[in-house]
């Protein structure tokens, strides 16, 4: 199959919320209290909720800056790309980058909403989240729906209202919301291995929703660590987060459930589907752990989507993690993304790989997992076609200035670190529930 025959779909991307986006979605009685943007004296402008400034509004949506300034988040809703606040023009990048459809995470609340969950006012909460998820489906997805598979935000103080809420978007087409891998150690709420979350994940399941678990964890091992090694070790963060899933009581008690390991790559999970078995077969004994009939690598791969952006060795290894498990991703707009160039690549790993899979990690694996199903006719939705008509698109990347003093860049890791650690503990418990 030639390159331009591919059909690609991205399970993970990024929105950068466009001012005013609650304006017609919240209910009238909240609209004073809803989040907006301010502009700052400095010409920067924030997101202000629940009267806290929220510190970014995209969170590294740097694509279409030249590469010496990745290191500076866009503090200004001038300085983004417009593909990563305007659909239209998303739309536009998306054919340029020959990709037919996009799964797209939130910047400013968080990659699972935390941030609209905190106010003490739960009424306030609850209409804040459903406006979000309103526009999502209604606007941004609504817009193309041919073009854009919808993900949920949930009001995580409440499972029951969790399920509500899974059930309530589901009934307006979309089968997938987000959620931590980790909501002790990130959000400060029960994990995963006590039944509060019991109702979500039986709606969940009911419903046939995936649930997309973002990597957003940030581990730092010293003073001294460049952001180089942030970067590098950050999507296998989400490993630790997998296993603890596979034996928490959730699988077992909700067989239906799905679940996306967003942006955590697909390299490691060889290793760690060897290791699982190897461990179920030494210490099951004395530990208790119960698969009843089947291996752990089994209950992975029935229940694990994985996604990557770039990872030969572990395309190399697909038929170890499972073809059908694979999923691929854009990253748009963060600095880890490959667009424009995401066929180009991709092409050196899929060499000596059959067109059946092929298909099956560029696309089919994901539409099916989702529930999505393009109108477009297929001759339509391949990276050929979809570049025909973007012929047009500016591809030139802008300098804002804004590049990074030596000095700060050997200081960035721990300002992530620590502002990770300032997210997870604003997020905590007692200002959820």
């Amino acid at each position: 199959m030639r390159m331009d025959e591919w059909v690609l779909v991205s399970v993970d991307d990024h929105i950068v919320e466009p001012p005013g986006l609650f304006d017609a979605h919240i209910p009238s009685k909240y609209r004073d209290q809803a989040p907006r943007v301010v502009r700052r004296d400095d010409h920067t402008d924030a997101w202000i909720f629940d009267g806290n400034e929220i510190e970014q509004i995209g969170l590294n949506a740097v694509m279409g800056r030249v590469p010496e300034e990745y290191g500076m988040d866009p503090a200004s809703f001038d300085e983004f790309r417009l593909g990563a606040i305007d659909v239209d023009e998303r739309v536009r990048d998306m054919n340029a980058n020959g990709v037919l459809a996009s799964l797209c995470f939130p910047s400013f609340p968080g990659f699972c909403g935390q941030v609209l969950s905190r106010p003490a006012d739960k009424d306030l909460a609850l209409a804040v989240v459903r406006a979000y998820n309103d526009w999502h489906i209604d606007e941004w997805v609504g817009a193309h729906p041919d073009r854009f598979i919808p993900l949920a935000i949930l009001p995580l103080w409440d499972p029951e209202l969790m399920a509500d809420e899974v059930r309530r978007v589901s009934d307006k087409g979309c089968h997938a919301v987000s959620f931590s891998e980790n909501p002790e150690k990130i959000l400060g709420l029960p994990n995963h291995h006590q039944d509060h979350w019991d109702p979500f994940w039986a709606a969940c399941a009911d419903r046939g929703t995936v649930v997309c678990m973002h990597i957003n964890n940030v581990f730092v091992p010293s003073e001294d660590t460049p952001m180089d090694v942030v970067i590098a070790s950050m999507p296998a963060s989400i490993l630790s987060g997998a296993a603890d899933l596979l034996w928490s009581p959730i699988l077992k008690k909700f067989p239906g459930t799905r679940i996306a390991l967003s942006e955590g790559g697909i390299g490691w999970v060889p290793w760690f589907i060897a290791r699982i078995d190897v461990v179920y077969a030494k210490h099951r004994a004395w530990t208790g752990a119960d698969f009843g009939t089947k291996l752990p690598s089994e209950v992975f791969r029935e229940h694990f989507l994985t996604c990557f952006i770039e990872d030969p060795p572990g395309i190399a290894l697909r038929d170890q993690i499972g073809v059908e498990a694979i999923t691929w991703e854009c990253d748009y707009p963060h600095s880890d993304s490959t667009w424009p160039r995401s066929p180009e690549a991709l092409a050196p790993s899929f060499v000596g790989v059959s067109d059946d899979d092929i298909a099956r990690i560029t696309h089919r694996n994901a539409m099916k997992a989702f529930q999505f199903a393009p109108a477009l006719p297929h001759a339509a939705q391949t990276v050929g076609a979809l570049r025909a008509q973007a012929t047009d698109v500016d591809l030139t990347l802008q300098s804002f200035g804004h590049r990074m003093p030596e000095g700060q860049r050997k200081t960035k890791a721990r300002h992530t670190r620590d502002h990770a650690q300032q997210s997870a503990t604003s997020g905590s418990a007692d200002m959820i529930r």
